[in-house]
């Protein structure tokens, strides 16, 4: 499966953006999808996950609340839409793909997304 991301951009602490991440193939709906992210200096770190349903989702302690991913089998899309933003979420964004929920590491990525958050 081929991943694209984007959606990221420049926006002020406490607005909103929502990232989209298009996939290629038939097989969208096999795969649990998830995003990441990696800010400067930093390593990568995981966001989210969504089920292939789209029921379950996890995410991480950081983003709880203010985050909440979603995904549309029908259009081969997964979304993060990022509320309440702080500019620790300042980052590029990465979606990811997977086969199993259970999984440590995400096998198929997309090329990133750029989000700045001002303060």
């Amino acid at each position: 499966v081929q991943l694209q991301a984007c959606g990221g951009g420049l926006v002020q602490a406490g607005g909103s953006l929502r990232l989209s991440c298009a996939a290629s193939g038939r097989t969208f709906s096999s795969y649990i999808m998830g995003w990441f992210r990696q800010a400067p200096g930093k390593e990568r770190e995981f966001v989210a996950k969504i089920s292939n349903s789209g029921v379950d989702t996890h995410y991480a302690d950081s983003v709880k609340g203010r985050f909440t991913i979603s995904r549309d089998n029908a259009k081969n899309l997964v979304y993060l839409q990022m509320n309440s933003l702080k500019p620790e979420d300042t980052a590029v964004y990465y979606c990811a793909a997977v086969r199993r929920w259970s999984a440590k590491e995400f096998d198929y990525w997309g090329q990133g997304t750029l989000v700045t958050v001002s303060s």
